[in-house]
């Protein structure tokens, strides 16, 4: 089993920059990949973001390229999103999430709420 943690959401100002962390504990040897994800009120939950858990082949959705950054500190088993220049369409509960199998996603974190005010 694996656990996950996110943090770091909060309030902003449009064009303010934001990190979120997503801290894994339990079996993380088992990750194949990690990836995040984003709701906003009345809408489907939305990929943002995702790689393989060593960091490798990071990918990101068309509206956040350029402006989120995916890292992560392996001695820490933890993930960061960094989102730079930020507008009030990135709106949303950002979800961490994690599997063991390529595409699949069985681990989730609690949310965090990012609120991006004009």
């Amino acid at each position: 089993q694996v656990q996950l943690v996110e943090s770091g959401g909060g309030l902003v100002q449009a064009g303010d920059s934001l990190t979120l962390s997503c801290v894994a504990s339990g079996h993380t040897f088992s990750l194949y990949g990690m990836a995040w994800f984003r709701q906003a009120p009345g809408k489907e939950r939305e990929f943002v973001a995702g790689g393989l858990w060593s960091g490798h082949g990071t990918r990101y959705s068309d509206s956040v390229k350029g402006r989120f950054t995916m890292s992560g500190d392996n001695a820490k088993s933890t993930r960061y999103l960094r989102m730079d220049n930020l507008t009030p369409e990135d709106t949303a509960v950002y979800f961490c999430a994690a599997g063991r199998t390529k595409g699949a996603f069985q681990y989730w974190g609690q949310g965090t709420q990012v609120t991006v005010s004009s």
